[in-house]
């Protein structure tokens, strides 16, 4: 790893946080590199509020949705609520749905078949409709690039309105509506919602119009939280406000899907690292394996008794989605070597037998491992498919427009993408993306980076510090964990590695006779010598709590260590 120090802000502004908010050094330039300068910034950072949510009708065309689906409400129209496979899809129609029948009877929901109908908006789901009398399409987390499929859809009679955030095209498809904040056209203030977030917006904005405000809607702030937390959004803005309301609502009082799956982890209170790790995973899992359908069953269900049967399928799904991932991984990375194409700037695999509903995740797999922007492909009908990963700083979805002529369909975002291409394309493909990876990235970047927010002292990091970090939380992009680094620290002499294989190292460091602070380091137990014979040596950390027999302590997780 390259650690990368954050530059230090102005000394003058640090001493003029620090005194208005009465704080230390630490805590005013931690906020102060997170764009926090002022006492009233400083309290929307601490203090979320629903007053920081921005008016949904300032996103271009939520005026002519709201409309279109009242007209539907008042005239009984069958509506289909209609979304992407994964977690952000499938919380999208669980919220669109579940708001939809508390105003009318004529609702249903589809999430096409990642195996037959693959992503987004799909010919097969516009027959369906058609077939049983749906007049209005709301198309969430996908709909921006169906140009043809809206065209069809109309051909048949029936509307669309787009709930979408990823990027669109040059031409934006002839729905009634179209939602999405990364419209070149929209003034929406904040770009970086989830699909699930737009959805939210839609809702509230119809909510609106019944006299009611957002304070109304909380119920639903669980499953927007989820797909936040799930599609790795900054939680910024807006989006901090929906993370650290829909969280309380997790911990407290979430619907009885949600609460299944909690109960099957037996967990207490849920972080939004937990939301990633825990829950995001097991919904993931439903679409992946079997069908996204019974994401949306069990996060629509309202009785706990069912929901807690249909959390224990999701359960198995999940388990047979990490034996597959893990065993496709290690297929990968054997290909990998016995191909010596370590040295490329990019890392490209196919294998037609891989399960399609875990290549993205073999793809972060294998970018964690050679850190290059990854594909991996497997068969899809008579076309082989691909998940995009790519590596920080570089913009994945812009090195394949640059491959476009030889790409059926591609569609995501900066660091992820799926896309699908004819098989006697795959070789120049291949050789193609190299070429242009090659060309634009900027070499520094095939080594991860580890930014380190300031340098400390061990006698600085104490239990005020640890409460003041729990209160920049929800942590994710945007505002991510605070890291420290301290130089010159020793081991007592007691350092050793633990856990399976050794994996990880447990030392006690010491800067100073009174400094001690216990250390535990995952997947760093290869960094073993750089810590013995009390050598000197620097380290990069998060301040964590142990918790060990009722009895709570600081520690300190390592990122990294250095001679």
């Amino acid at each position: 790893m390259r650690w990368t120090l954050k530059p230090k802000p102005e000394a003058t502004k640090i001493t003029e946080l620090k005194d208005v908010l009465k704080v230390d050094d630490v805590v005013a330039t931690l906020l102060l590199q997170r764009g926090i300068e002022t006492y009233d910034a400083a309290k929307t950072f601490f203090r979320p509020s629903f007053d920081d949510l921005h008016n949904p009708f300032l996103m271009k065309d939520m005026d002519i949705a709201v409309a279109r689906i009242e007209k539907a409400i008042e005239e009984y129209e069958n509506i289909l609520v209609y979304g992407d496979y994964d977690v952000d899809g499938t919380t999208s129609v669980a919220l669109m749905s579940s708001y939809l029948k508390t105003r009318t009877d004529t609702v249903a929901t589809y999430i096409p078949d990642r195996y037959e109908e693959g992503y987004g908006v799909s010919y097969q789901g516009i027959d369906f409709a058609h077939d049983n009398g749906f007049t209005l399409i709301i198309a969430l987390d996908c709909g921006i690039k169906a140009i043809e499929k809206v065209a069809y859809a109309k051909e048949k009679g029936i509307d669309f309105i787009i709930c979408d955030h990823h990027r669109p095209g040059d031409n934006i498809p002839d729905a009634v509506a179209v939602l999405d904040p990364k419209r070149a056209d929209c003034e929406y203030p904040f770009k970086e919602l989830c699909g699930c977030g737009v959805g939210f917006k839609l809702i509230t904005a119809l909510a609106s119009n019944q006299g009611q405000k957002v304070e109304d809607l909380v119920e639903y702030l669980d499953l927007v939280a989820t797909a936040i937390g799930a599609d790795i959004v900054p939680i910024v803005d807006e989006n901090r406000a929906l993370a650290y309301f829909g969280l309380q609502v997790i911990n407290t009082n979430p619907r009885p899907g949600m609460k299944a799956i909690i109960a099957e982890v037996k967990k207490d209170k849920l972080t939004i690292t937990d939301v990633v790790f825990i829950i995001a995973p097991r919904i993931n899992a439903a679409g992946r394996m079997k069908h996204g359908n019974h994401a949306v069953t069990l996060l629509t269900e309202t009785d706990f008794n069912l929901a807690a049967q249909y959390a224990v399928d999701i359960d198995v799904f999940n388990t047979d989605r990490r034996e597959t991932d893990q065993r496709i991984t290690e297929e990968a990375l054997l290909k990998i070597e016995e191909a010596k194409e370590q040295d490329r700037f990019t890392t490209v695999v196919y294998d037609e037998h891989w399960h399609k509903g875990v290549i993205g995740i073999v793809a972060s797999r294998l970018t964690e491992t050679y850190y290059r922007p990854t594909l991996v492909f497997t068969k899809s009908g008579d076309k082989l498919a691909a998940s995009a990963r790519s590596v920080k700083g570089f913009d994945v979805y812009n090195a394949l427009e640059a491959c476009s002529e030889y790409i059926e369909q591609f569609g995501g975002h900066k660091y992820a993408a799926g896309l699908t291409l004819l098989p006697e394309n795959y070789e120049a493909f291949k050789a193609k993306f190299e070429e242009v990876v090659k060309e634009t990235i900027d070499p520094k970047l095939l080594t991860p980076e580890l930014k380190v927010d300031l340098k400390i002292n061990l006698s600085q990091v104490d239990n005020k510090l640890m409460r003041i970090i729990r209160q920049f939380a929800p942590f994710g992009p945007g505002n991510m964990t605070p890291v420290f680094m301290t130089q010159d620290v020793k081991d007592t002499g007691w350092g050793k590695c633990v856990g399976e294989d050794d994996k990880h190292i447990r030392f006690t460091a010491r800067q100073n006779p009174k400094d001690n602070i216990v250390c535990i380091g995952f997947g760093l137990g290869d960094k073993i010598d750089i810590i013995k014979n009390r050598k000197p040596f620097d380290i990069a950390f998060t301040v964590d709590e142990n918790h060990w027999n009722g009895h709570t302590s600081l520690q300190l997780k390592l990122k990294d260590i250095k001679e």
